[in-house]
């Protein structure tokens, strides 16, 4: 089963996460020969179910995180559930589509890949996407976050976090590929925003556990020498997507 790192979080990763651009949506969608059954599997809480909406006649959002799903916005397409990645309730050949948004390095990928086989249906797109370090238009806010990011909190994310900073250049994706596109998200933040963006870090919360206090104060004193009139400042998260078409035998 995928870990669940953001439980204790949840609210703050409801406030604070980014969403994902519509060009990104339009770009998978293009390639799903039909538009009935989409999953957006450990969905957290709904970001990309909700945008799934617009395009599809019903999603099913699951994650194994309840308080992350009891963030989630309600919506008459959407049915959320507490399910593993690896093991669902739905039919065999049932999705058109389906998705994994910042949550595929957490999956075990043999199991999940037999999940998908089980319930898609033959020709079924599958997509993954990721967004890595957030990147600030202003150089000496970035020093002090790549530093954070490396030196403070470094030693505290899990292994899987590789597969982040490698833009899912390594993970495995046994699926038929298809074109890919990489796109950006683009924020404007105050510092509130940003500081509350690293506190939904999995590394803080075990760096936390670990010492007993949160380096994320330290951090924000920093910027906040730097940032003094807390005016909106641009920031963007290079985000990387995999494709591909899911090949089977209509009987499997």
């Amino acid at each position: 089963m995928a870990k669940d790192l953001f439980s204790n979080q949840a609210s703050l990763y409801a406030q604070y996460r980014p969403g994902y651009p519509r060009e990104l949506y339009e770009y998978i969608v293009q390639h799903v020969n039909s538009r009935t059954l989409a999953w957006d599997c450990a969905t957290g809480n709904g970001q990309a179910a909700v945008e799934l909406a617009r395009y599809f006649d019903r999603v099913m959002a699951t994650d194994i995180s309840e308080k992350q799903l009891q963030q989630a916005q309600p919506h008459e397409k959407i049915t959320y559930s507490v399910t593993t990645a690896e093991q669902t309730p739905f039919g065999n050949n049932s999705f058109d589509c389906i998705t994994v948004a910042q949550a595929y390095h957490w999956l075990q990928f043999d199991a999940f890949e037999k999940e998908v086989m089980r319930i898609a249906k033959p020709g079924a797109v599958v997509a993954i996407w990721g967004y890595s370090l957030v990147v600030c238009e202003d150089e000496a806010i970035n020093t002090l976050i790549n530093t954070f990011y490396r030196d403070k909190v470094g030693a505290y994310w899990d292994k899987e976090r590789r597969y982040i900073d490698d833009h899912y250049t390594t993970v495995p994706f046994p699926y038929e590929p298809l074109p890919s596109k990489d796109f950006h998200i683009s924020v404007q933040w105050n510092r509130q925003q940003l500081i509350g963006y690293f506190n939904t870090w999995s590394s803080v919360q075990h760096f936390i556990k670990a010492h007993q206090y949160n380096p994320v104060n330290e951090l924000a004193a920093a910027i906040e020498k730097l940032w003094q009139n807390d005016n909106y400042k641009n920031f963007y998260f290079p985000l990387f997507l995999k494709l591909g078409r899911v090949k089977k035998d209509v009987g499997i």
